[in-house]
């Protein structure tokens, strides 16, 4: 097997790296409280020293060196290896995820080090609220911009562990860019401090609740994904409602037209107060439904080709307090021969079929009506251009890119979201 690392030539003995919870030495089994009495070396963060010179009979052994510059104490470890030693390094948690292992692999091949993980704190976060946690994802901010946890949150992920780094605002840095998100509704948020220690703390809070005064440096946050609370529909914006607010299918979440890019598509609609609008590709609802509210005398037909998209539709529509004249459950271009020749149509989802579909789109196209059409890449764009074109439609093509601010430290950056292109033609 071929060695890794820069100590790949040493011989001497194997280096036990034993991960430890917040309760530090206190916490480990007799077993390893016993193998650390036997040790020639123990290397580990102050914090762990301190626990082990308390808890220790013999204060002259073992030898004892202070891991918290890592780099400073390693060849005295590489020394006492090649000497035959016995080395235990303590460490948090596991030692190779956010830990030591990454380091200690650099230094020496995998086959030299034994690694004994204790529970990560993802792990004990969900044990402590009782949640399965196969389906949850993580991002750390140690050290790091708020970018990836805004476009983490963009994919409505179902479980989301955030790592938070304390010297850039911690739980409160989150809370925010959930905020700038529109997603303070989508998320319940639970503090965890301490975890494994027997002072650990769970909180769970509610979007208006304040963060704990005392919270603790050592915590992390776990976003669940919550069912929205029913809004008063008279409290609402008359368009550009929050992302949040909008119910979403559990297994796709995150699809659907993001709150900026909905309202320019509403705009180039350039909505009649009355008339037939088709929503095809509809999704959960965004652009077909705010239609409603801005010109309650449209008719709407959103088609949905996913299978219980006309429940959530129509639950959506419940929420805003509009009346789709339509929810069509199937797959076009097909599903558009039952319907009445539209004025607006939106052709929205992508796929494959598009081109037919905008095809059936331009043969029912009224006079004067308008179709939109938001895409993500330029080979869609090159597609259907030269359809509308051809029908003779008046073409326009815009390129949406929206930022949104996310806390940086005392600051504010930009995250961006996805570019949308967006062809639209006019019939003449």
């Amino acid at each position: 097997m071929a060695s890794r690392g820069d100590g790949a030539g040493l011989e001497g003995s194997l280096l036990e790296v034993l991960g430890t919870d917040a309760a530090g030495v206190d916490g480990l089994s007799r077993q390893w409280q016993e193998a650390i009495l036997l040790a020639d070396l123990v290397v580990a963060p102050r914090r762990l020293l301190v626990d082990l010179a308390r808890s220790n009979p013999h204060p002259e052994r073992p030898e004892r060196l202070a891991s918290d510059r890592p780099l400073e104490v390693m060849p005295q470890v590489l020394a006492a290896l090649e000497a035959g030693r016995r080395v235990l390094w303590l460490a948090s948690g596991d030692p190779l995820w956010f830990g030591i292992g990454r380091l200690l692999l650099q230094h020496l091949p995998a086959e030299r080090i034994r690694f004994h993980p204790a529970p990560t704190s993802l792990q004990l976060a969900f044990a402590r609220i009782g949640r399965p946690w196969q389906d949850a994802s993580w991002v750390s901010l140690h050290g790091r911009d708020p970018e990836a946890l805004a476009a983490r949150l963009q994919q409505r992920p179902p479980a989301l562990v955030v790592l938070t780094d304390p010297a850039r605002g911690g739980a409160e840095e989150v809370r925010r860019i959930l905020r700038a998100s529109g997603l303070e509704e989508a998320y319940g948020v639970w503090l965890a401090e301490r975890l494994g220690h027997p002072a650990e703390r769970l909180l769970s809070l509610a979007a208006s609740d304040p963060l704990p005064e005392d919270l603790d440096p050592l915590h992390l946050v776990v976003l669940l994904a919550v069912e929205p609370p029913a809004p008063d529909p008279a409290s609402l914006p008359l368009f550009g409602i929050d992302d949040g607010l909008w119910l979403q299918h559990h297994d796709q979440p995150g699809l659907m037209t993001k709150r900026e890019v909905r309202i320019q598509l509403l705009a180039d609609l350039d909505l009649p107060a009355e008339g037939v609008l088709w929503d095809i590709g509809a999704g959960v609802g965004t652009v077909g439904l705010e239609a409603l509210r801005l010109r309650p005398g449209l008719r709407l037909w959103a088609v949905e080709r996913r299978a219980g998209a006309a429940a959530l539709l129509a639950a959506n529509a419940e929420r805003l307090a509009v009346a789709p004249a339509g929810l069509v459950e199937a797959a076009a271009p097909a599903a558009l021969a039952q319907l009445p020749d539209p004025d607006r149509v939106l052709i929205g989802g992508g796929g494959r079929d598009r081109r037919d579909v905008l095809e059936a789109v331009l043969q029912r196209l009224r006079p004067a009506g308008v179709v939109v059409v938001p895409l993500a890449t330029l080979e869609a764009l090159a597609e259907l251009r030269p359809l509308l074109e051809t029908a003779g439609l008046q073409v326009a093509i815009r390129q949406l890119q929206v930022w949104r601010g996310a806390p940086l430290g005392d600051g504010t950056r930009l995250a961006p979201l996805n570019p949308v292109l967006v062809l639209s033609g006019r019939r003449t």
